[in-house]
């Protein structure tokens, strides 16, 4: 058994197979396909502003006949798109919600619907299902398949050659811009927001007129994005002109609101189109758990017919307008739009600003313009062929009745009349097939009358072709009259940030009585009067010592020197309190200093720093003074270098509020113990000083100390009234 056992395991180890194939080669066959597909195929935007879910679902129902007419139920919609589009009807029927009246979602919707199908501004308020809702092509849908069923775009076959689809739609307006567009591919995503319909139009138009139409001059023209949901967006300047030349960047978007004095509530009637409703309900409900949002007794949704509404209950005397500031801080009623416009231009991803994206537009708006007055063109030229012929057997009728009659046989009919009256097969076919009551002079005559017009038509349309100005003109005078026709007001108001860097700023920081510690090892701790209660024994490292402690507040800031000539400031804010029985925050490491940084100094930073001073001191015996004004800063917790002089390495910061002693020593057992107030004062920050100490060659400062610190020092034994001092030796006195 053992034996047989053996053999078969031998016999499997010569039947598997050997897989040996590169990586590199597994990712190009197997990863990639996948890849493209998905970009190709599935999430990124071609020029035409949809993806092959919209333009499959959209084409659909156009061949559906529901242009005009009734609706039709959802689900024949969906069951009739998988013709085109072979996924799940749930995911055709979800792409076919986001397109809809209902859904509020766009600014032109493409589906006049009936039924629910939710609410683009709410996650929860879910769609009804296929079998209970509407829906047929809205009007505005006119403007998407107008030319294409005059070879405007190619057509292709549908995944099982049953069919064929348009690969993109011959839209007559720079719908790329118009409808909001997101997509998250393989290794690239797509972001593009929502533009006016009307200034995209007048934008286009000028980039016709005129191809090298600045940035500026579009700016001006095409003011910002526009979203369905309305509110505001903040407009700064820089930002939309980096969105508009490179297609990147982000801006703000605010809700709009309005104060109910009557039943003292703040009514929020427009949210960012990038948020929900539920979303912006939760974060308030969890401040207000956490005591955040002490001014707010409750909070509503109320949407209803009447549209959008998040009703806020607010206690009296409240401000709104300062509570809305906060809630606009802390939530996102005030919200980022981050714009990332990646569009397929010939099957390849690109990503382009709002400029670059017309220029294409144009291009393929052009290129469908074209191929549509070709075709109608065509079907002139072929009329006239026709009506040509007809006019030569007007000269004798009945050589044409006669020709017919005296045939014996029908295949012979054609190459008579071709005989006869000196007509190609086209010509004669056509003749041959008028019918026996057509065959009179009235008839005829009145179908040749249209001879000239047409010729007049086809030298237009040549005329037309031939000249690129004039077709330009031509997609222009389109733009203008869908601007008429369906240009609707902004929905989305602009703020200008000038404007709004002089409201003032809301802290929603919570104040109250700390007490803050710093040790020499650079801890830092917070702690609240509550847990000092009974236990204000400080627990330090083994060798470590409290270098400064002060009573404040949980709004103000620090500011800490280091040994790198930088100084750091922060809330106090920022640190999580603590108890005197922990070690605290390391500030090395909350501050994010460099590896081999150490902080010197902290103190906190009084409202008022008239007269306040930085005291440092160097290792060659120099010292000065800086006022502490010249560390303001609008940003907090930031990191200033070139704090202090760089000349010779630092001893000591002694933060100066009125004058004191300061005890300096030397690494030979001398000291000398002067007042503050003998250091001049520079008001640049890298001074280095004057000598405050007279030191021996090799010789350098090893200690400077002031305040409670000092009485462990003799300092009494070495003071000085004048400097440059030289130092007493007290090695023997301490």
């Amino acid at each position: 058994m053992a034996r047989k056992k053996k053999t078969d395991d031998k016999k499997l180890m010569i039947e598997a197979p050997a897989f040996d194939q590169p990586i590199t080669e597994t990712i190009e066959k197997n990863y990639m396909p996948y890849v493209m597909t998905v970009i190709i195929s599935r999430a990124i935007p071609e020029i035409d502003g949809f993806k092959p879910s919209h333009r499959k679902l959209l084409y659909t129902m156009y061949k559906m006949g529901l242009m005009s007419g009734p609706r039709a139920k959802s689900s024949k919609i969906v069951g009739q798109t998988m013709t085109l589009h072979p996924h799940g009807d749930a995911s055709i029927y979800e792409t076919m919600v986001r397109l809809t009246r209902g859904n509020e979602a766009l600014l032109h919707p493409f589906v006049d619907s009936k039924g629910s199908f939710g609410k683009q501004y709410s996650r929860d308020m879910d769609y009804a299902a296929a079998r209970y809702t509407e829906a047929k092509l809205d009007p505005f849908c006119n403007e998407l398949f107008s030319g294409i069923d005059k070879d405007a775009v190619d057509f292709v076959p549908n995944f099982d050659n049953t069919t064929t689809e348009p690969v993109l739609l011959p839209t007559t307006f720079p719908n790329i811009l118009i409808s909001p567009n997101m997509g998250i591919a393989v290794g690239l995503a797509s972001n593009i927001c929502s533009f006016n319909l009307a200034e995209i139009c007048d934008g286009t138009i000028a980039l016709l007129r005129n191809p090298n139409t600045s940035t500026e001059k579009l700016m001006s023209i095409i003011k910002a994005p526009d979203f369905s949901g309305g509110g505001y967006l903040i407009y700064d300047k820089e930002q939309m002109r980096a969105i508009f030349e490179t297609g990147k960047g982000s801006f703000k978007l605010r809700a709009r609101y309005k104060y109910d004095k009557d039943n003292n509530c703040i009514e929020i009637l427009q949210i960012p189109y990038s948020t929900s409703i539920e979303v912006i309900m939760k974060k308030i409900s969890d401040l207000m758990r956490e005591g955040k949002l002490k001014d707010i007794t409750e909070i509503r949704d109320e949407i209803g017919l009447t549209g959008f509404k998040l009703a806020i209950d607010i206690k009296r005397g409240t401000d709104p307008d300062a509570l809305m500031k906060k809630l606009y801080k802390l939530t996102t009623l005030e919200d980022d739009f981050k714009c990332n416009f990646n569009v397929l231009i010939g099957q390849s991803p690109m990503q382009l600003g709002v400029s670059d994206i017309l220029k294409h537009w144009i291009d393929f708006r052009l290129g469908c313009v074209r191929r549509e007055l070709n075709f109608t063109l065509g079907k002139k030229k072929d009329k006239l062929h026709l009506l040509l012929g007809l006019g030569k057997i007007l000269l004798d009728i009945d050589k044409a009745i006669k020709i017919v009659r005296e045939t014996a046989k029908e295949a012979e009919v054609v190459p008579r009349l071709m005989e006869g009256f000196r007509i190609d097969e086209i010509q004669a076919e056509y003749i041959a097939e008028i019918k026996l009551r057509h065959l009179n002079r009235e008839y005829i005559i009145n179908r040749i009358k249209e001879i000239e017009t047409l010729k007049g038509e086809i030298a237009e349309l040549e005329e037309l072709l031939g000249d690129e100005l004039k077709l330009r003109a031509y997609v222009a005078k389109q733009l203008a009259d869908i601007k008429k026709k369906y240009g609707i007001p902004r929905k989305t108001q602009l703020l200008y940030t000038e404007d709004l860097e002089n409201e003032p700023e809301v802290d929603e920081t919570e104040n109250y009585n700390v007490r803050v510690v710093f040790t020499k090892g650079g801890y830092f701790k917070k702690i609240t009067f509550q847990s000092l209660r009974g236990n204000d024994e400080q627990k330090l490292k083994e060798g470590d010592e409290i270098v400064y402690t002060e009573d404040t507040e949980n709004v103000k800031e620090i500011m800490v020197f280091t040994d790198k000539c930088r100084v750091y400031k922060g809330r106090i804010a920022d640190f999580e309190s603590t108890k005197a029985s922990a070690l605290g925050d390391y500030l090395p490491t909350k501050l994010n200093f460099d590896a081999d940084e150490k902080a010197i100094m902290t103190n906190v930073i009084p409202e008022d720093v008239t007269g306040h001073n930085i005291i440092f001191i160097f290792e060659n015996g120099k010292g000065v003074r800086v006022p502490v004004s010249s560390y303001e800063t609008k940003a907090t917790r930031r990191r200033l270098t070139g704090a202090y002089s760089a000349s010779s390495p630092i001893v000591a910061a002694i933060y100066e509020t009125e004058p004191v002693d300061i005890y300096i020593e030397n690494d030979a057992g001398q000291a000398i113990c002067i007042k503050s107030a003998l250091i001049p004062e520079k008001a640049t920050r890298t001074a280095g000083g004057v000598t405050l100490f007279t030191l021996k060659k090799d010789r350098k400062v090893t200690l400077a100390a002031s305040g409670m610190s000092m009485e462990k020092y003799p300092h009494a034994s070495c003071k000085k009234i004048k400097i440059p001092a030289t130092g007493v030796n007290v090695s023997a006195k301490k």
